[in-house]
């Protein structure tokens, strides 16, 4: 698909790889709808790149489906959705003092990064499932993302990598669910991304990251390589049901 002139939603897209994202579809010609919790940042991106900022919590199905809404109003339907919002935070099953990890959390991360991105995945659907088909019969294409953790959660990630599979495992069946109507499904799982929280961690730490990587492995990757990625899945028609790792060769430790 050539994403000129087409709309895109990116979720997330306030910030890190959303917000890279959103400024690589705008560079393409694409009119961007920004979702996100952070409208300050969703502001600042969508001023700077001409595209509309639009409040929404992924995991409430009435403002998801009124952000749909105002972004086709906005923008008109949308053949590109790129899910980019999504939490981390750390907890082990057991911690020291051997109290089991918080319900309260491990619900957050799954519904954020899980039924989030689902219903998402899902609304968007039905919008490109009633346009027009462009090329070869192709209406839209739906862009997750999941993490390496997903493969090789490290100690303390058990609710974010059970949450990345999560998103692993929707993949395929979502591509045979949609493919009928020209809805192509994939997925990016990033590694080591050089965003401020993992640049402001001590430099022994950074290197013995790097240090897993095979190559490049002096650097960790950066927003624009994912956004590289989905730009290139938007143009590929044949990339269908995938996930690509982009982790230059890395497998993580479990620390």
């Amino acid at each position: 698909m050539d994403v000129k002139g087409q709309t895109a939603i990116v979720t997330g897209g306030g910030s890190g790889l959303g917000e890279e994202t959103a400024r690589q579809l705008a560079a393409a010609g694409a009119k961007v709808s920004i979702f996100d919790v952070n409208m300050e940042g969703a502001n600042r991106v969508a001023g700077e790149i001409g595209g509309a900022a639009i409040e929404c919590d992924v995991v409430d199905v009435d403002a998801t489906i009124a952000a749909f809404a105002a972004s086709n109003e906005a923008n008109g339907p949308a053949r590109v959705l790129v899910n980019c919002a999504g939490i981390g935070p750390a907890a082990l099953t057991l911690d020291r003092d051997l109290n089991p990890h918080d319900m309260a959390l491990f619900n957050k991360v799954l519904s954020i990064n899980v039924i989030g991105t689902f219903n998402c995945l899902r609304l968007a659907a039905a919008e490109m499932a009633a346009l027009d088909p462009l090329d070869e019969g192709e209406r839209g294409i739906i862009i997750n993302t999941s993490s390496v953790a997903g493969f090789e959660g490290q100690i303390g990630q058990v609710a974010y990598g059970t949450s990345k599979g999560a998103i692993l495992g929707m993949c395929l069946p979502a591509a045979r669910d949609l493919g009928r109507y020209g809805i192509r499904v994939n997925t990016i799982a990033p590694g080591f991304v050089g965003t401020p929280l993992l640049l402001g961690m001590p430099e022994k730490v950074q290197d013995s990251l790097k240090a897993t990587q095979v190559f490049p492995n002096e650097r960790f990757g950066t927003p624009a390589e994912y956004a590289n990625t989905v730009l290139f899945m938007c143009q590929n028609l044949l990339i269908n049901g995938a996930t690509f790792r982009i982790d230059a060769g890395a497998r993580m430790p479990p620390r």
